[in-house]
Order: structure tokens, then sequence, then C-alpha cells
């Protein structure tokens, strides 16, 4: 399997992403050819090599035309569409911006459609965007995994003023993805390189098991005195099977506990960064009924993890032991159906088909608003997935 790791050590911006993907080998004179078929007058994309602290890397700025152009999600999308792009370039685009444009909604109390994009709706930010999109669709790997984010510190002028790092979007875009400490008194990653990662990568942590073909160094335009401002793209194969993975298993017996202590330490489990949580009903000594609770997570989260079963429970020992596991490589999906779009999971099977599954939340939210069965919602979002429209084999047994 075919993998990329995203180093963010010192962030992640739209124009640190685009560095590292070319100085990775992705071609530039297909990224400006997506980028001028947008409509965007004198809109091009140029490299050249820097130095960052002593380290070599590939700096892509945009040229462009003076705008004072502010455009909704809808404008922007239109050009996505009519750009000459192919189905799975227009399809990462549409959703990175689209992401965008839900942490914006969120943080002014609006709808996405009524979003007013400032400075990610000018021409170098769609370019940034259209222009990464294309340019991990060309990289051809099959999973992205990304490190922890660093923020940076102090403050930022946006459109709207002076905001705390890391900005509302920002912030937004992040909720749930594990941020790295840094005292950086800059602004280290932007809505833009935050809406990328989080539409990209498949889980954020350590580097996977993998061996390296390919390693791209992306800079950014500031200067930072304390560290090199880099973004470095590891890209290999995955050293083990399809999607192998070393995780932890910690399980403890409850024989003296309520079921609602039980209910609430598995909420606070699932926020501490589970990957899963289940409950097996067992037998304890003096025949007294009990329930063994079981966690699988990752090596970085088994400390938080045996924290929340000593204080959520009664127990007096954790056990854990490390596993191996195999997962189908996964992305990100939407589907459009008569009760909205449903977001979703894509699983690719062996052979290359694909399975998709509804987003629970996604599904409850539309089965709310429209006031009818959450089934029935379920059922419409994966009758509407179509594999043919990805040009892959489809795989749905559960429908």
């Amino acid at each position: 399997m075919r993998l990329a790791y995203l180093d963010c050590f010192s962030g992640i911006s739209g124009d640190m992403t685009l560095g590292a993907l070319v100085d990775a080998g992705v071609d530039l004179a297909a990224l400006n050819a997506a980028v001028e078929s947008l409509g965007l007058p004198g809109c091009r994309l140029v490299a050249r090599e820097v130095r960052k602290q002593g380290f070599r890397a590939t700096q892509v700025t945009v040229e462009y035309e003076p705008e004072h152009a502010h455009r909704h999600l809808s404008q922007i999308l239109r050009m996505i569409d009519a750009g000459r792009l192919t189905d799975s370039q227009k399809d990462l685009a549409r959703r990175i911006f689209t992401r965008l444009a839900e942490a914006e909604a969120r943080v002014h109390g609006t709808t996405v459609e009524k979003v007013h994009f400032h400075e990610v709706g000018a021409a170098d930010s769609i370019a940034d965007v259209v222009a990464a999109a294309v340019g991990w669709d060309l990289l051809g790997v099959d999973l992205v995994v990304a490190s922890p984010i660093p923020t940076g510190t102090g403050t930022v002028k946006i459109a709207h003023g002076v905001c705390s790092i890391p900005a509302p979007a920002t912030a937004e875009l992040l909720k749930g993805v594990p941020l790295a400490e840094s005292s950086i008194p800059h602004e280290l990653t932007t809505p833009t390189g935050a809406a990328i990662v989080t539409t990209l990568a498949a889980r954020f942590g350590s580097r996977p098991a993998m061996t390296i073909a390919e390693i791209g160094y992306g800079a950014g335009g500031r200067e930072v005195e304390e560290q090199p401002n880099l973004l470095r793209l590891l890209v290999g194969e995955a050293a083990e099977g399809h999607g192998a993975e070393q995780v932890w298993v910690l399980e403890t017996n409850l024989d003296d506990i309520t079921g609602e202590l039980i209910g609430y330490a598995t909420t606070r489990l699932w926020e501490a960064g589970a990957l899963d949580v289940y409950a097996t009903a067992i037998q304890m000594k003096k025949n007294r009924p009990a329930v063994k609770l079981s966690v699988l997570c990752r090596a970085s989260d088994v400390e938080s993890i045996e924290a929340v079963l000593f204080e959520e429970t009664t127990t007096l020992g954790v056990r854990r032991w490390p596993v191996s596991r195999n997962v189908l490589v996964r992305r990100a999906h939407r589907v459009a159906t008569e009760w909205g779009p449903i977001e979703g999971t894509l699983g690719e099977v062996r052979g290359g088909s694909l399975r998709f599954a509804p987003e629970f939340e996604s599904c409850r939210r539309a089965a709310t608003e429209h006031r009818v069965p959450l089934r029935v919602v379920y059922e419409a979002a994966q009758k509407a997935f179509d594999p043919e429209e990805l040009g892959i084999g489809g795989d749905q047994p559960n429908r």
C-alpha cells in the first residue's frame, strides 16, 4: 500500500503543501494547467528552491492579478466544476472548500450557503486548494497520515480584526485533532492548511511503519528564527500488510459498578481518543455477574485512556497489551440524497472495489431536520452511492 505521512512539525498551510508536493515529484506544469482552467486572470504557480534555517526546500507562490472579490462557496464550486480537472480532483477540491465553509458557518453563526469567504475566497487561496487537490490525486497514495498539528501562539490579523492563534476557523477545523505544543509566536497553521490536512488525513499520530521512496520539503513564506519553517512529506510503501498498524488493548473487569457509571465512562473514553470501546458480560468470582470493559487505542493515547478507567470506574487494575490490526484504506465521501448531502466513509476492499458507510451524525442531523426516521435517511445514503461515478467497482453488501 502506498502511503504518505505529513510531518507538520512547523504547521501546515496551502503554499507549504504545494511546495512539499512539487518537491516530492508532482509535476508543476500539471498543477498550473488545472489552475489556469479556473478562469482566474493571470493566475499561476511559481516554484523556486529556498533555504530555511540551512535546509533546502521548494517554495511555491501564486502570482495573480490584484482583485477585490470575496466569493461565496457556490461561486467557488462552479469554478471548480468548470475547470479541467478529473472527477476525483474536483471531488477533493469541493470537499476541502466545503469543510472550510462549514467551519466558517459555525464560527459566524450562519449557513454554508451564506458564508462570505474573505482571505480563502481570494485567487491565491483558490489556486492553493485546487492545486493541492490535483497534486494529491497525482501523487497517487492510498492512505494519508499526519502528525499532531502545532498552531503557534500569539495573535493574527484577519478580515474581522485581530484574533488569537489559532484563528477561529482554524480552531474549528482542528476539533478532534491532536495539537502539538508550540511556543512559536506566529501563525503556523492556516485555515487553508487545516482544511487540507483534515480532509486528507485518515488519522493523526506517529509515522506508520513504511519504506520511504520520496521526500518533499515545502517552505512557508515566513522566516521563523526558532526552527525551519517547513512541511515534510514522506511518501512510500507500508512496511506491513494492507493497512496494518499497531494499536493497544486495555481491559478491566467490573463487578461492583452500575450501568450508568459504565455508560458515562464509555463516553469519557471516546472523548479521550479511543478507537473502539465495548462491554462484554462475564461471570466473576462468587458467581457475580460482571462486565469486561475493553478499549482499543493508539500508543500515544494509552496513558490518558488508562487514567479515565481509573477515574471513572471502580477498577483497581487495568490489563494492556499491543496488537496488530489491518484496516481498509479509507477516505471521506459525500453522497446527495433527497434529504440533503450525507457524509460517509469509503472503504477499499480487495480487488479495488469500494464500500460506502454513511456517517451516523450526518444521517442523524438530516433525519432531525426533515423529521423522518433515521433508518430512511441511512438507507437513502446507501442507495445514493454509485461507485461507477468514481470509476471503480462497488461492494455494498449492506444495501
